[in-house]
């Protein structure tokens, strides 16, 4: 057996093996939706809202390759976790189309809870149409605005911001007035670092699909620019929460990386 056998081997175990994880993924890892409940710290949390549940929903990416029973699957496993308030992170369709804006809007459209349905856009929205077909459904568009619901006698305030917008003065003129502990939805999780400088509470982002591909040893490739990748983390008191989202985009894909479902259950942060 020579080097050069050895070495054909292998690569052809590493092409079977990227074969088979890819058929798995497009076959069954995409559609293997995932609940996650988990708790949501947030710096100066009044003890009242301890226990208040946000169901987040992003990334649906309805397309060709992600069917209105796919985005229905996760509506409705949300939906049975009855949350007090649901939050849309973004990309609703795939590249602007046109044809899904509607049948999106459509699948999305029996999400309800008492405090309401808060939407903003990610970067395969367009800010016309989209916009429009949620507000039809009654659901609450947010685009570089802030909106204050009143829960258990405390205020909790909203802030959505347009994916392209990143400038320190622009998010902070939006900030300006809110409760401390308000809440910024941002479809891009790289806006942790102007929150941290805003000293903002807490973050809710999509935008990465938790890399979609998660190689093992290696990690997630095409999501290593982000500063958090999937799930909770806390920055300088400000708490962030990544969904992996429930659709795909440029390949219908996922490995070890499930579509998600999250429910978050707020409490105050406690600084250790």
């Amino acid at each position: 057996m020579t080097r050069r056998t050895v070495l054909k081997g292998l690569a052809g175990v590493g092409i079977g093996a990227a074969a088979g994880a890819a058929s798995h993924g497009y076959m069954y890892e995409r559609h293997h939706l995932e609940l996650t409940r988990t708790s949501f710290p947030i710096a100066g949390l009044p003890e009242a809202l301890r226990g208040l549940r946000i169901g987040f929903l992003t990334d649906i990416h309805r397309s060709q390759t992600v069917s209105h029973e796919a985005v229905s699957a996760a509506v409705q496993m949300l939906m049975a976790e009855r949350p007090d308030l649901i939050v849309l992170g973004g990309d609703y369709v795939t590249w602007k189309d046109a044809h899904y804006i509607v049948p999106a809007a459509d699948a999305l459209a029996p999400l309800a809870a008492p405090l309401g349905v808060i939407a903003v856009l990610g970067n395969h929205d367009d800010d016309r149409d989209m916009p429009a077909a949620l507000t039809a459904k009654g659901f609450t568009v947010l685009r570089d605005a802030r909106t204050r619901i009143m829960a258990r006698g405390e205020p909790l305030d909203f802030v959505g911001i347009r994916y392209w917008t990143y400038r320190l003065p622009e998010i902070a003129r939006l900030m300006r007035g809110s409760v401390p502990h308000a809440i910024l939805l941002a479809h891009t999780p790289k806006r942790l670092l102007e929150a941290q400088q805003l000293a903002v509470s807490a973050v809710l982002s999509g935008h990465t699909h938790g890399g979609q591909i998660v190689l093992p040893w290696i990690g997630a490739v095409a999501a290593r620019e982000f500063p958090v990748v999937a799930g909770y983390a806390q920055r300088d008191g400000t708490s962030i929460f990544v969904s992996r989202g429930v659709g795909t985009v440029y390949v219908p894909v996922r490995i070890n990386c499930p579509p998600e479902v999250a429910v978050l259950t707020l409490e105050p942060l406690t600084r250790g």
